[in-house]
């Protein structure tokens, strides 16, 4: 641990776990944000979840609180930077991590299909940064992070709520950039590619009703560099961007897939 995070206070929003799956990337913000340093409010429509991941924290010596809220809920937004101004005293990082992947054809998919993925992908994240966007800006300081997905740089026409939704989360990110520049802001995005997740190997697995291991395989062959990346790639670029190191970046989408999007469409 260098410290790369001290004495920052952060949020991690979707900071749980699949019961049962292997390490997401929110937990994986976690417990990076925390072994930089960083105090963190894990927040998870699943409070065990949550508190789960904040045990592992205080296990390696962090300090970390579990937090309840569903983020389609604006008053809940606003009770999550209650609950981090009462156990953090202010907050310098917000990491938004949570998504749905909706499917279908456009003539197949539901309207309610297609909201929810807004809902969730898009809207959600906007509330988010609504409720800690004024108190970053009375403090003229504050680093956001979205977690969108490499389907917001391609076209994919089996999954157009999906693509659709993530490059209206680039967007927002960069609007909010722009927005909040002159006030010591800065939001950034992460674009991530086939990574070795709960959400892209595990959730195709259960539905295909195939192997863990032959969809891991298949995904991994999609990829330039020939592997799939993991969740600690992402916490990676999420730890570069919610850092110093990355004091005059702003407005980017940082695409994390090993040259996926290089050569790729989404499938």
């Amino acid at each position: 641990m260098s410290g790369r995070l001290q004495g920052r206070r952060a949020i991690v929003v979707g900071g749980g776990q699949t019961p049962g799956a292997t390490t997401g990337n929110g937990r994986a913000v976690v417990l990076s944000f925390a072994r930089e340093g960083a105090q963190v409010l894990v927040v998870d429509r699943d409070l065990d979840s949550a508190e789960e991941s904040a045990e592992l924290v205080r296990k390696e010596g962090g300090t970390a609180t579990a937090h309840r809220a569903d983020i389609t809920v604006e008053d809940e937004c606003a009770g999550i930077l209650d609950a981090a101004l009462a156990v953090l005293g202010h907050v310098d990082v917000l990491h938004n991590n949570v998504g749905v992947v909706p499917a279908g054809r456009t003539e197949d998919l539901g309207a309610q299909t297609w909201r929810q993925g807004f809902e969730v992908n898009l809207t959600s994240m906007w509330l988010t940064c609504k409720a800690v966007l004024p108190h970053m800006r009375q403090r003229r300081s504050g680093a956001i992070v979205n977690i969108s997905s490499m389907a917001g740089l391609l076209a994919g026409g089996e999954a157009i709520a999906y693509t659709t939704s993530k490059a209206a989360v680039h967007a927002m990110t960069r609007s909010l950039a722009l927005e909040y520049a002159p006030h010591g802001i800065r939001v950034n995005c992460i674009a991530p590619g086939m990574m070795d997740t709960p959400m892209g190997v595990d959730a195709p697995a259960r539905a295909e009703g195939s192997s863990r291991e032959d969809v891991a395989a298949k995904r991994a062959a999609l990829v330039p560099m020939g592997h799939q990346g993991t969740c600690w790639d992402v916490a990676n670029a999420a730890l570069f961007l919610a850092s110093q190191e990355a004091a005059f970046i702003t407005g980017t989408v940082l695409a994390v897939d090993g040259g996926f999007t290089l050569t790729s469409r989404m499938s």
